[in-house]
């Protein structure tokens, strides 16, 4: 098996920067000049993209920056003792000793162990002790190697004395925990190393699950019965919640068992004697409890946007692939195309097309997939608000008032509305008490049968009409705009789209336009009008970020430079996220720059008729646009608008220094 250190990639006593990403760059260039990786800025990417999910640094002035990455060729350590120390975010202080695990997308089992080995060896005092103590590259490698091996760096430390239970002298309390993060190399390790020390050290019985990259080994289910209590140590699901349902369990982030693992076996303990501590929920309306507790804090209007943006998201793909297949079909068969689809699908087939050939004849088949396909956007639109509120008990009722909604012609605010009362109704349901025989059916039967009585009922007897004079009513707003209020709304829906680059506002002016665009047709298309504005406008903030870098790279820092480089593909795929790092670092000037150019695109799209049957893919789905010559300039005008403004604001708009201002107009000496 190959060495995964060498001397190469050991750096002794030097200054490698400010920041942890400073410090991951050099690393990074460590592994790919030693062959075991193709590119620095790809092994660097995935790297620092795994520090911002949760800082890796530990207690002891230790890191462990780590991730997998389809750069790597070779798994790989690379390591360095610090001479000037950086914050990687453990509550202790910054950290001296960096050790950088580069792992391959595809890292075998033995490999994936050996890593995990190691960062558990980083938890031992003798051997970081033993670490900052060496004197030549070589001594590190050894070390490690040593590690690896199960070698001791050092002469062990005489064991301390049993602590002797102060509380009781019957047998000891039993806990058994679970550890998980995103990558599964390091901290999952070491976090159950941590607990089960700490659990010795006061005398209780702990075995842990790691969850990693390297595999998992349950725990007995026996040894689950038998425990008082169950830690979860993750930041990801637990894979098999349920085997500890009706466990009192203590909850937190994977780096807290690394950090401050006494404190959570005593939490563990604490919540054993106590009948109202949270549990491990059962499936079903003990679940629902739980969530209710979890979303306690939140306002009505956090539960409303969580719960609209949840349907939005799950509706997206219906969306996205009937848009699609529908702007094909008109591509190919032209708008005609709808009056007789129905008619050539039912009625020829390859070795019988219809008049117009084999062109009208795909044209009606991809419009009706994309038809049927977008017949669901409606009912998966309410079905998944109301899964947002009541968990899966809610999907069926959601669906059904969803249906519902679009029989009565109330569109997506009876979707709206429709998955809300189900929702809603689902979640009042599931608080009911009811004898422990009847649990079971619960969530299968009970909860969606009373639940889409009650929401479709009120759908059809009472809600459904109006709605659907209101959705009639704004329809015909929209399809009689028309010169200056289209270029108003295509203004206001530019500004939405670039005031927080993905945020609540910018997903409110996203969610309007893709919930509104079934209602799109060849005779009416307003909610196409607003759905290329919005697509238009979204793009404009990343592009004009990478416009503005290598327009004048001087205003921005290398890493910026580097985030440019990425925005030019990010911006042209619809995706405004691609200037969040721009605006993070300088939020004052980038922001309302963005803003500016944003509103530019939206009025001229509105302006001059862009429309597009896509809710999302950018330049990449030129076919379902229309008039993209315009998309395009509008783009371009936003682009070039934006990123002027932001060099002007950084060049211009600049705070003096109060040094600077209170200065003498004399040279002091």
């Amino acid at each position: 098996m190959t060495q995964l250190i060498t001397t190469q990639l050991v750096t002794l006593d030097q200054n490698l920067g400010d920041s942890p990403a400073d410090v991951i760059r050099v690393l990074a260039g460590k592994v790919a000049a030693s062959g075991r990786a193709s590119e620095v800025e790809g092994l660097f990417a995935d790297a620092f993209a795994r520090e911002q999910k949760t800082a890796t640094g530990v207690p002891g002035g230790i890191a462990i920056p780590h991730c997998r990455s389809a750069a790597v060729q070779e798994p790989a350590l690379a390591m360095a003792r610090l001479s000037h120390k950086v914050d990687f975010g453990a509550k202790d202080g910054p950290a001296d000793l960096i050790f950088f695990i580069a792992a391959p997308d595809g890292a075998d089992q033995e490999h994936l162990k050996l890593l995990s080995k190691l960062a558990r060896s980083l938890i031992k005092k003798d051997f970081t002790a033993a670490l900052r103590a060496a004197a030549t590259e070589q001594d590190i490698v050894d070390l490690v190697d040593g590690a690896l091996a199960d070698k001791p760096a050092a002469a062990p430390a005489a064991a301390a004395a049993p602590v002797e239970s102060t509380t009781t002298a019957a047998a000891p309390k039993r806990i058994v925990a679970v550890t998980a993060c995103p990558t599964g190399i390091a901290h999952t390790y070491m976090a159950a190393d941590s607990l089960v020390a700490a659990a010795k050290e006061m005398g209780v019985d702990l075995q842990v699950e790691t969850q990693g990259s390297s595999g998992a080994k349950p725990l007995d289910p026996a040894v689950i019965a038998a425990a008082d209590a169950v830690i979860f140590a993750v930041d990801v699901d637990v894979r098999g919640k349920e085997r500890f349902a009706g466990k009192p369990v203590i909850n937190a982030p994977v780096k807290r068992g690394i950090d401050e693992p006494e404190k959570m076996v005593r939490e563990a303990l604490a919540a054993a004697e106590d009948p109202h501590a949270r549990r491990v929920p059962h499936f079903g309306a003990e679940e629902q409890a739980e969530r209710a507790e979890d979303e306690k804090g939140e306002h009505i209007g956090q539960k409303l946007k969580r719960a609209l943006l949840t349907g939005v998201s799950y509706m997206i793909p219906f969306v996205a692939g009937g848009g699609l297949l529908i702007a094909l079909g008109f591509l190919l068969g032209g708008y005609e195309i709808t009056e007789v689809a129905d008619k050539v699908v039912l009625e020829n087939n390859f070795g019988n097309l219809p008049e117009g050939g084999l062109t009208i004849y795909l044209g009606a088949v991809l419009f009706k997939i994309g038809a049927l396909s977008m017949g669901f956007l409606v009912p998966a639109l309410a079905g998944y608000i109301a899964y947002a509120i009541a968990d899966r008990p809610g999907i069926a009722p959601g669906f059904v008032a969803g249906a519902v909604s679009g029989f009565m012609g109330a569109g997506f605010l009876g979707g709206i509305v429709g998955g809300l009362l189900a929702g809603y109704i689902a979640h009042l349901i599931g608080t009911w008490q009811v004898p422990r025989w009847l649990r079971g059916l619960m969530p299968v039967v009970i909860i969606p049968l009373l639940a889409s009585i009650v929401a479709s009922g009120l759908m059809f007897l009472v809600l459904g009409g109006p709605i659907a004079g209101l959705t009639v009513a704004l329809n015909n707003w929209l399809t009689g705009m028309s010169g200056a209020s289209a270029v108003v709304l295509g203004i206001i829906l530019g500004l939405m789209m670039c005031f927080d680059l993905g945020g609540p506002v910018n997903k409110v002016a996203y969610a309007f336009a893709v919930a509104g665009l079934s209602a799109g047709s060849a005779d009416n298309q307003a909610p196409w009008l607003i759905m290329g504005t919005v697509m238009a406008a979204g793009m404009v903030p990343p592009l004009a970020m990478a416009l503005a870098t290598v327009l004048n790279k001087k205003l921005f820092s290398l890493a910026e430079r580097e985030n440019g480089k990425a925005a030019w593909l990010l911006g042209a795929s619809f995706i405004s996220e691609g200037a969040i790092p721009f605006a993070a670092a300088d939020p004052l000037r980038v922001i309302p720059a963005s803003m500016v150019g944003g509103a530019l695109t939206g009025a001229l799209c509105m302006a001059t008729g862009v429309t597009s049957q896509a809710p999302h893919g950018g330049l990449f789905v030129f076919f379902a646009i229309g008039n993209l010559p315009m998309f395009i300039i509008a783009i371009v005008a936003g682009m070039v608008v934006s990123a002027l403004a932001v060099i002007a604001l950084k060049r211009f708009a600049v705070k003096k220094p109060v040094e600077a201002e209170a200065a003498p107009a004399t040279v002091s000496v």
